[in-house]
């Protein structure tokens, strides 16, 4: 059985529930990911001995191996019978198996960067007949990928796109041949997985055979879903049985520029004829924090519910800090004295959050003016270091044969890596005179060269074994003892110690891809669409502290959190700030404060400053809707100050 007995009743209601489809409004800190991994693992409990398994979505991979690893410590047996995933990930399953039915080849490439994406775009643009040319990819694939995520066919784009500036009809010709040449290539972006595995789930018998496979569906942070990830969960649902349990907060939907929608809660509610409970209870932040962010959430149009109510007492150490300064020097200054000033232990337990990174990297250079380190958190999606970027570039080329792209990457960092300078365009003629392969041709290119017996020793090895029979184990294992044994003649540290963390973050990736797939069952590109689902970021270095952007700092908690640069045109931000405090683009931004401000647990400090670059702001007006404005503590401040005390 289960252990509840650390569960309130609302959160018992919500385990305990039967069969059926249900809603679950969880605001900040009440505990939604505990309520949900019981819940999966009290269905796994009651249905020992059935084969059936669970199926769980959730948006980011981090989130994945938290709902993962509480299940476990619940039902250490659960792994075989659940799939906790995100939505790109079971896409990717779904296709790698069934996507020969729509053309697409099973070794996939995952295009995760902008430059990759733009090039497709560009050959789509240079297909089109007429009026294509005056088009700018860089212009144009925000729009592409608007309408990818919102699953238009390209049978419709022409229609979807009516009300928009520009010529409708070659925007949607450039969108079809942007969709069509991706499958042609081998290749797909990431709002592309998904819309491709919706598209098979068109076909009824995989449908069909995925709704007998998990027929129970559970999803986290539902409100953050795209038009597309909510068609395909709609998909995977069987409409017979409806048992899908969702959990949701429509006060913390801060993706709308990827598609979300706070309105789709009531889409699914309506679709499924859902029963919704509440969870209420805060149990992260002080009981003032609860009360300023009901405060400014309440200006916003939102599903029908309750207030958060404070899980927790007052305690002495809740303290609420609201200061403005004359520039955003000032603020960064204070802000990392603030932090020095504070116990070494304690400073890793804070965290500054900002609308935008740029603000955080002037936090990052103040903090380390007073010897704290800073560690402003970014997603990466390729290594930087050019011995792991020539590995991946290897491996991706062995992946697919004439892949371009990764063939000047693996000319570019073996330049790098040997100072040996092999030209791509002349690779990729030789090989298409002989046998289209561009690995086996960029082989021969170096072997040509003055190469180190090391070098060449591998380069015969190990690298032939890749071309030849496919051993990427074989091929990933030598050139790790390859780069290892190398003798820089000037070794600088910060190159090294940047490989010693990016291969570190190789291995914890290659450790999380096997989990499920032991490594001699494991294909190669399996191997490359699980690296290349996830970020390259490496861990933030011991006690350093933590710089957030709102948007990935969502659901993380912080002891002391420090919201910066609250002010007209940063939050809200320019596009919104003009706009009235009841249209879409405002209240967008008020729930990204929203975000912010409940992410703390014990103290919060709000600063702003009058002025950026030389041009003066206005203070944002979620201060004076969160209560904090009348209850500022001047600057300069040495030691915390309780608010309204």
């Amino acid at each position: 059985m289960v252990d509840m007995s650390l569960l309130n009743a609302n959160q018992i209601r919500a385990v305990n529930w039967g069969n059926g489809p249900l809603m679950v409004l969880a605001g900040p800190g009440s505990g939604k990911t505990r309520v949900l991994t019981s819940r999966i693992a009290r269905i796994i409990s009651k249905s020992a001995g059935e084969s059936f398994h669970i199926l769980g979505l959730t948006f980011t991979n981090k989130a994945a191996a938290e709902m993962r690893r509480r299940v476990r410590e619940l039902v250490p047996d659960a792994d075989r019978r659940v799939n906790l995933t995100t939505y790109h990930s079971f896409s990717v399953a779904i296709l790698r198996q069934h996507g020969h039915l729509l053309g697409i080849r099973p070794d996939f490439l995952i295009l995760s960067q902008e430059a990759e994406r733009r090039a497709v775009l560009d050959e789509a643009i240079a297909r089109t007949e007429t009026g294509g040319a005056k088009y700018d990819s860089r212009r144009l694939l925000p729009l592409v990928t608007r309408l990818t995520a919102q699953n238009v066919a390209a049978d419709r784009a022409t229609e979807f796109l009516q009300d928009m500036p520009g010529n409708a009809q070659h925007i949607s010709e450039i969108y079809g041949h942007y969709r069509r040449l991706m499958i042609e290539n081998g290749e797909l972006d990431y709002g592309g997985m998904v819309a491709e595995a919706l598209r098979l789930l068109e076909h009824t018998a995989v449908a069909r055979m995925i709704r007998g496979i998990y027929p129970y569906v559970c999803v986290d942070e539902f409100q953050d879903t795209s038009m597309a990830e909510y068609q395909l969960l709609c998909s995977v649902v069987d409409p017979d049985t409806k048992n899908l349990f969702v959990v949701a907060d429509d006060d913390q939907t801060i993706y709308e520029w990827s598609g979300a929608d706070p309105k789709r809660l009531k889409h699914l509610r309506q679709r499924f004829d859902m029963t919704v409970m509440e969870l209420p209870e805060n149990y992260r932040c002080p009981p003032k924090v609860v009360e300023m962010a009901n405060g400014l959430i309440a200006n916003n149009p939102r599903f029908d519910r309750t207030d958060s109510v404070a899980g927790k007492a007052e305690e002495a150490d809740h303290i609420i800090r609201a200061m403005k300064f004359d520039t955003t020097e000032e603020e960064a200054e204070w802000v990392a004295k603030d932090i020095a000033g504070r116990p070494a232990s304690e400073r890793g337990r804070c965290a500054v959050l900002s609308r935008n990174w740029w603000a955080l990297e002037q936090i990052v250079a103040a903090l380390e003016t007073h010897g704290v380190h800073g560690h402003l958190h970014v997603r990466k999606n390729e290594f930087a270091n050019d011995r792991m970027v020539w590995l991946h570039s290897i491996l991706r080329l062995a992946n697919s044969r004439q892949d371009y792209n990764q063939l000047l990457l693996a000319c570019r960092s073996f330049y790098d890596l040997e100072g040996i300078n092999l030209v791509a365009a002349n690779i990729a003629s030789e090989a298409m005179i002989r046998d289209g392969d561009y690995l086996r041709a960029w082989t021969r290119a170096a072997l040509r060269e003055s190469l180190d017996p090391a070098a060449r020793s591998f380069l015969e090895g190990a690298v032939s074994g890749l071309t030849d029979r496919l051993d990427f184990w074989g091929f990933v294992r030598g050139c790790f003892e390859w780069l290892e044994r190398r003798q820089e003649s000037s070794p600088a540290p910060d190159y090294e110690t940047e490989y010693r963390i990016e291969k570190a973050v190789w291995d914890g990736l290659v450790t999380e891809a096997t989990v499920d797939v032991a490594r001699e069952r494991m294909t190669l590109s399996a191997l490359l669409q699980q690296i290349d689902l996830h970020s390259k970021e490496p861990p933030a270095p011991k006690g350093a502290v933590p710089c957030y952007t709102i948007f990935t700092s969502k659901g993380l908690e912080f002891d002391h959190t420090y919201l910066i640069r609250l002010v007209e045109g940063e939050l809200p931000d320019w596009r919104a700030s003009n706009k009235g405090s009841e249209s879409r683009e405002v209240c967008e931004e008020r729930r990204i404060c929203f975000v912010a401000v409940t992410r703390t647990q014990k103290s919060l400090t709000l600063t702003w400053p009058l002025s950026i670059s030389g041009r003066s702001r206005k203070p944002s007006r979620f201060l004076a809707e969160m209560g904090a404005e009348q209850n500022m503590t001047e600057p300069p401040i040495t030691a915390p100050g309780l608010y309204g005390s």
